[in-house]
Formats: structure tokens, C-alpha cells, sequence
């Protein structure tokens, strides 16, 4: 068995989530894909995957080696290349939050295809904080401070949390001008975030929790600001998604003298070494675009 074969089904494996899955991808039957699992776990001298009915989960040797498997496999594609083609090629998989993603990275990556026939993404919108090396993501759009230390950044820009409201709304109920006002008006709060009705704000230099009783509460961002929009009440949002209503007059931007900092954005990676043609052309590409991108400046 070809030793560079067992990691790449290892890989598929991973990525699918079963060996099932995996093996109607690879076009293998189960039980070869079963049988070089197994030969993979002997060599390496430990499990790789917990099983269960329902789905195979990593284990910590596992994740470690689908690190190193993913940059040699990708070193492996790279050699193959025809001296001085340097053509990027393969699949990449990336992830970032949904509105910002829909609005502004999916076009990115329409773009990018377009200049490299041979790359193939996966992207996937979603406001959950994906495990990169568990969930075998290349790169993602983080908005916001990094928990994750180990993984490489590149800054893009910034983006701020505005509170917004209806031109309607403001004539009918009046303006806020301190946070404290809050407590006399009709807010809407989004629980995609956190589900705990508090709103942070910025008064002399440092940041101040303000909690209220929302009188409308939604897990989605769109929904939110639609109720906004039709004058419900005041809502809070990250700046990029309220950027058209603003831009537009459909809503109105309050308390700008307390916004709490600015929250980073970042294109992350779990490592820069041995990063693969395709991913390394991206990352160039998707900054060079960013750079250019009024939301997050």
C-alpha cells in the first residue's frame, strides 16, 4: 500500500465524517477504506478516531497527524508541478460568518475562480467558530479578537458594533443620547452572539456593560434589522451589515460617542508552513481585495 495513499484516505476519512462517506467519495469499498484505517492505526500506534454509531470523532493523535498529513499531501501536489508552471490547483475549503460572507467573501471567491480554472472552494457561511484542523478548513474569516493563538492571521481590517434605528422610529420615540436613555425605548437584541441582553458600550475610556430587558429577541442578523428597518425599535449590529441601510437612510446611526473599540478582522490559517500553491494564492488575492473594501476600514 502506497503509504502517501493511506493519508489521503485518512484525510477523506476526516473530512467526511465516516468511513461510509468516505469511501463513496474515494469510489472504494468500505471495507478497504475500514482495512487502511486500521493499517494507518498500527503504524502510527494509536487510535486515530473514536467511533460511535453516529459518526467518527478525532482523537488527539489524529488531529495532530491530519496537520502534518494535510502539508505533506499538499508538498506531495507541489512537487508534481511541472518545473516553472507554478499553476495552483486543487480544493479549498473556507469558512466565514454568514452576512459578511454572502455579502463580501463569496464574491471574492467568485473572482478568484475566475483567475485560476484549476482551483475548486468549498465555502461554507456559518456564524459558528469552526475548528480549522478538525473540521479540515484551510482558511477562514474571523471577525473579532482571536481565541486561538497558534493559528496564523492576516489582518484585513476593522469593523464596529453601531446601534441603529428607523428614521420612523426616532420621529415617533425620540432620540437617545446617552446609553441610559435605552431603558425608555423598544430593543431588539440579537441572541446569534450571546444570549445575554447586554449591550457594551465605551464612556471614558473604558468599556461598560449596560443591560436591559430587549423587548424583541433573534438568532438572526437579518431578521433583526428588518424589524429595525419597518420601525420596531433599536437594534445593534456590526457595521458592515448595516453599511446599505445607512448608506441608504433607511437607518439612522446613534450614540457614535459611546461605540465600544473597534473589533479586528482577520484571514486565518492553521499554519504558514509548507502552505499549498492554491491556499497561498488565495490569501495574496483575498488581501489585496479586502485592502480595497470600504466596510472593514
Amino acid at each position: 500500500m502506497d503509504r502517501l495513499d493511506e493519508l489521503h484516505v485518512f484525510i477523506a476519512i476526516l473530512d467526511a465524517g465516516s468511513m461510509a462517506s468516505a469511501a463513496r467519495k474515494l469510489g472504494r469499498s468500505p471495507a478497504a477504506v475500514t482495512r487502511i484505517l486500521g493499517t494507518l492505526e498500527n503504524r502510527a500506534g494509536a487510535r486515530l478516531f473514536e467511533r460511535s454509531t453516529r459518526r467518527l470523532t478525532p482523537t488527539e493523535t489524529g488531529l495532530r497527524l491530519a496537520e502534518q498529513a494535510r502539508r505533506l499531501l499538499a508538498d506531495y501536489d507541489a512537487a508534481l508541478q511541472p518545473p516553472g508552471a507554478g499553476t495552483p490547483r486543487g480544493l479549498l475549503r473556507l469558512t466565514a460568518p454568514t452576512v459578511f460572507g454572502r455579502r463580501h467573501v463569496a464574491p471574492v471567491v467568485t473572482r478568484f475562480l475566475a483567475l485560476h480554472p484549476d482551483i475548486q472552494v468549498d465555502l461554507t457561511l456559518s456564524d459558528r467558530n469552526v475548528d480549522l484542523i478538525e473540521e479540515g478548513i484551510d482558511a477562514a474569516l474571523r471577525i473579532g479578537a482571536l481565541a486561538n493563538l497558534s493559528l496564523v492571521a492576516r489582518r484585513l481590517g476593522e469593523v464596529r458594533r453601531v446601534t441603529v434605528a428607523s428614521p420612523a422610529y426616532l420621529d415617533r420615540r425620540g432620540i437617545p443620547l446617552v446609553p441610559a436613555d435605552l431603558a425608555g425605548h423598544e430593543l431588539i437584541m440579537s441572541t446569534a452572539v450571546r444570549s445575554v441582553a447586554e449591550w457594551r458600550f465605551r464612556a471614558d475610556g473604558r468599556e461598560h456593560v449596560v443591560r436591559y430587558s430587549p423587548r424583541l429577541r433573534m438568532n438572526d442578523t437579518e431578521a433583526m434589522l428588518a424589524a429595525a428597518r419597518d420601525g420596531f425599535g433599536i437594534a445593534r449590529a456590526l457595521s458592515y451589515q448595516v453599511e446599505p441601510d445607512l448608506r441608504t437612510g433607511l437607518l439612522r446611526r446613534l450614540l457614535v460617542a459611546y461605540e465600544p473599540e473597534p473589533a479586528p478582522v482577520h484571514l486565518v490559517m492553521p499554519s504558514s508552513r509548507h502552505m499549498a500553491p492554491r491556499l497561498r494564492a488565495f490569501v495574496d488575492f483575498a488581501v489585496r481585495e479586502f485592502a480595497a473594501l470600504d466596510v472593514i476600514r
